[in-house]
């Protein structure tokens, strides 16, 4: 069993490395007559499972205030809206301006609503766009998405290379706007994806009249004229609830779902601040960072050895798998990175070294009261867990406070504030694993303790 564990702690601690390696890092060595020459880069994942494709690379992701881009602040007009549509039609903005800034080549917003005052307010941060203009022109651009009917045109010869064309009305009555939402689903019986439409209540008649009359000719859903798919009507859709099925793999299904998507806003939007952020730390200044957060590391080690002697060397060693583990978290789960999340991090550091302290206290008391090494750190574990249970507990309440997933208005709805409690949260319970379980069982392999059950 001792030998499993060196096996799994291996193996994790070399998935970490080689999940947390720097991007695009440059080795160049040269040993007598031979020359290194690589660049190494972090895990990564291309692969297509029975027609799913996987793809994930394992990069960091960085704020505005550590990459630079554009900041945007667009205000809304609810007055024409039920209060309790309000908040349907803000996330389904919010997820549009999301699906158009990725359909349209940007990537990574961070697309957010807030209420100030009685306004709403959509909030969307572009790290690495600093052209402002090219950014509201990105989001502000009205996407033309409409539903047009086959024109019925004779070709006079059909040798030539227009035969066999469909030509499509350029004026349409049923437009981006009445369409409620486009959907990814898949076909009961192939199991093959299609995009499912839902039409609003104007839209539920225009479309019923739409495939009423065009029963077995196809309807061209076209984006700023340029036409996304042409489905066949097979009967008259009077419920406005159409599936349009296709050809595509998954991928390009969802793509199709996006961009019929884009076609219109459920509410009207406002630009009123824009700004061109600067990265606040630049090369030279991450670096500092770095350095400077080095020697904290050292300090911190060199306390836990000194005071703690083999189980402060133990401590260094569960720090540094912490570490790991979560810089492989915020990779995994694609976290972006900023000065607020880096301040969170930071503290559940501080809030690991605090666990490992009071176990080894507790330790240290046991030893004094005459009990021998191993009950000394099994007492001293068992002791010193519910401190470090209700410590770690309290801290993701307040976390999950500051995240404020469940958007309350009492409380202020900020990017920082909730990059800030997000890497608080994964170092908190990354380190309540690492603090009970990893160094727990590191003391156990290097002291060849073996853990009793309890009397």
């Amino acid at each position: 069993m001792k030998y499993l564990w060196y096996v799994a702690l291996t193996c994790l601690f070399i998935l970490l490395v080689w999940i947390d390696l720097p991007e695009n890092y440059r080795i160049h060595l040269t040993l007598g007559s031979r020359t290194l020459d690589t660049t190494i880069n972090p895990l990564s994942i291309n692969t297509n499972i029975y027609g799913l494709r996987i793809k994930k690379d394992f990069t960091t992701k960085y704020g505005l205030d550590l990459k630079g881009g554009s900041h945007l602040v667009f205000e809304t007009d609810t007055s024409k809206l039920l209060s309790s549509d309000i908040q349907d039609a803000l996330n389904s903005s919010k997820d549009i301006i999301e699906r158009r800034i990725n359909f349209f080549g940007a990537s990574e917003p961070l697309v957010q609503t807030i209420k100030a005052g009685d306004k709403h307010r959509i909030i969307v941060e572009l790290p690495g766009i600093k052209d402002t203009a090219q950014a509201v022109a990105t989001i502000g651009r009205t996407a033309n998405l409409n539903f047009r009917e086959e024109l019925q045109l004779k070709i006079p010869n059909a040798g030539t290379a227009t035969a066999g064309r469909i030509y499509f009305s350029p004026e349409s009555k049923l437009k981006g706007g009445d369409i409620k939402r486009a959907t990814v689903t898949f076909d009961q019986n192939t199991g093959k994806p299609q995009v499912s439409l839902s039409f609003s209540p104007k839209g539920v008649k225009i479309f019923a009249d739409l495939t009423s009359k065009n029963i077995g000719k196809p309807i061209g859903i076209f984006l700023d004229d340029q036409v996304l798919v042409a489905p066949t009507v097979q009967q008259p859709i009077l419920d406005g609830n159409a599936v349009i099925t296709t050809q595509y793999n998954v991928d390009q299904t969802r793509q199709l779902a996006m961009a019929i998507n884009s076609g219109a806003l459920p509410v009207p939007i406002k630009l009123i601040e824009q700004r061109t952020i600067g990265p606040s730390l630049g090369a030279q200044e991450i670096q500092k960072s770095i350095v400077a957060g080095g020697i904290g590391l050292v300090a911190v080690a060199l306390f836990m050895i000194l005071n703690y002697g083999g189980l402060g060397l133990i401590a260094c060693a569960g720090l540094i798998i912490y570490g790991l583990i979560s810089y492989a978290f915020f990779r995994l789960f694609s976290v972006t990175l900023t000065l607020s999340g880096i301040a969170g991090f930071i503290l559940s550091i501080g809030m690991a070294v605090d666990s490992n302290i009071l176990i080894f206290e507790r330790i240290k008391e046991e030893k004094r009261k005459g009990r021998s090494h191993f009950a000394s750190i099994q007492l001293g574990f068992g002791r010193a867990i519910d401190a470090i249970k209700d410590a770690n507990i309290t801290t993701l309440l307040v976390a999950f406070i500051l995240y404020n997933p469940l958007n309350w208005e009492f409380f202020p709805q900020l990017g920082l504030i909730k990059g800030f409690a997000l890497t608080l949260a994964i170092g908190v319970v990354v380190s309540l694993f690492t603090g009970v379980v990893i160094t727990k069982r590191l003391i156990n392999i290097f002291y060849k303790a073996q853990v009793q059950p309890k009397v």
